[in-house]
């Protein structure tokens, strides 16, 4: 579809989020998307954290997608809180 961005490692689709005033991104799967099946059928709410290490082991989070790099910059991890998913989302804070 126009405007997505193909993630191979992980066999989704993203769009959306640079038009979007609410910072909302959508994701369309592909069948054998290795993705976690609770992450692909309930919508999630994303949370930006300083230090997504530091996060995960202060918090006895059910981590179910460990922390990746979607794209450069980016470091993410998928846990689930009261059976859904949240995403915690570490920007990379390079000073030039």
């Amino acid at each position: 579809m126009q405007g997505e961005r193909y993630l191979p490692q992980f066999k989704f689709y993203v769009s959306g989020f640079p038009e979007s005033s609410f910072g909302i991104e959508w994701m369309r799967f592909e069948k054998d998307c290795p993705v976690h099946p609770l992450i692909q059928k309930v919508p999630h709410l994303a949370f930006e954290v300083e230090n997504l290490d530091q996060e995960l082991k202060t918090h006895n989070f059910k981590i179910i997608t460990p922390p990746n790099p979607p794209s450069e910059g980016i470091r993410v991890a998928m846990i689930e809180h009261n059976g859904a998913p949240i995403e915690l989302i570490e920007f990379d804070k390079k000073t030039d």
